[in-house]
């Protein structure tokens, strides 16, 4: 088993960690996490949400084992600043317009899309002018996952009577990460040579950089409803075991509280160490019975 999050060596949190990155203009999603794997010597890592090329902001990043959370991401909201492009003159009626936006959406992904072209519906939880100056409109939209802004500005040009597109795209929060505590490609660089010496003035390795901007893997869970099992438990799970109530040891201690049936949760042990993600079948209070079944083992 993992050590204690922050008990963990600099080589055990590449093995298991995320970085809250700011993507730069110009690379795909993938080259980024291409990058990242490369600086910190890991055997994998992966993006968590793809965006385009041009677009910046918010890409958290696992490495080593924790490539195997990003069914977590898929769960959680996305946030958006986006430069909405108008066609005409805005009209005086502007923000009421947009507002007719929240809610639920009938979407067809566009052509370029890495997905089937059917029509489906996604949620934009809220839209928000936040400044407007001759033909463009500034927005924030928080919305589902797998919502397509650039189809959203399409549509909201129509709605205008103007036409319009989307001009500049930043993500500015992926749940459970925000763009408070962004850090670029350069940083996680910096913070390798820091951590074994290479770049520190007297030439002794400095761990503090590098604990700053790759994250323990956990960090990306803290918006799942929790179980903590017993470390005997999470050696069963470890060998692709269940979780039964008799190794339920708490329910709610870590991330967002207790679960429901069917929910997606994470199981830690008592120090904090995350063990497996899995679904809620049974009752935790029970005194027999399967509990959580599993999805990712991540030990």
């Amino acid at each position: 088993m993992r050590p204690a999050p922050e008990e963990r060596s600099v080589e055990d949190l590449c093995a298991f960690g995320v970085v809250n990155l700011d993507k730069p203009a110009g690379p795909s999603a993938h080259q980024v996490a291409a990058w990242v794997r490369d600086i910190l010597g890991v055997d994998r890592a992966a993006h968590a949400g793809t965006l385009d090329p041009k677009v910046t902001g918010c890409l958290p990043t696992l490495t080593g084992d924790a490539t195997r959370l990003a069914p977590v991401f898929l769960e959680g909201a996305k946030e958006y600043v986006a430069v909405l492009e108008l066609h005409g003159s805005a009209p005086t009626d502007l923000e009421r317009v947009v507002a007719e936006f929240e809610g639920e959406l009938y979407q067809k992904p566009p052509r370029k899309s890495a997905v089937k072209r059917r029509l489906r519906t996604r949620e934009v939880y809220d839209l928000t002018v936040l400044d407007q100056t001759d033909r463009q409109v500034l927005l924030r939209i928080r919305c589902e996952s797998g919502t397509y802004v650039r189809k959203l500005c399409h549509d909201i040009g129509l709605a205008l009577g103007t036409g319009g597109h989307m001009g500049h795209l930043r993500r500015t929060a992926t749940d459970p990460f925000d763009d408070r505590d962004l850090h670029t490609l350069h940083d996680l660089a910096d913070g390798v040579a820091f951590a074994d010496g290479r770049d520190t003035p007297d030439g002794d390795p400095d761990e503090s950089l590098i604990w700053e901007v790759l994250r323990p893997a956990e960090e990306a869970m803290t918006g799942l409803p929790s179980l903590t099992i017993a470390d005997s438990a999470a050696r069963e799970v470890a060998n692709g075991a269940p979780v039964y109530a008799p190794g339920v040891v708490a329910s709610g201690a870590f991330g967002a509280g207790d679960p429901d049936d069917g929910d997606l949760l994470a199981c830690y042990t008592p120090d904090g160490s995350a063990v497996c993600l899995g679904r809620l079948v049974g009752d935790p209070d029970a005194d027999a019975g399967e509990v959580v079944s599993l999805e990712r083992v991540l030990v």
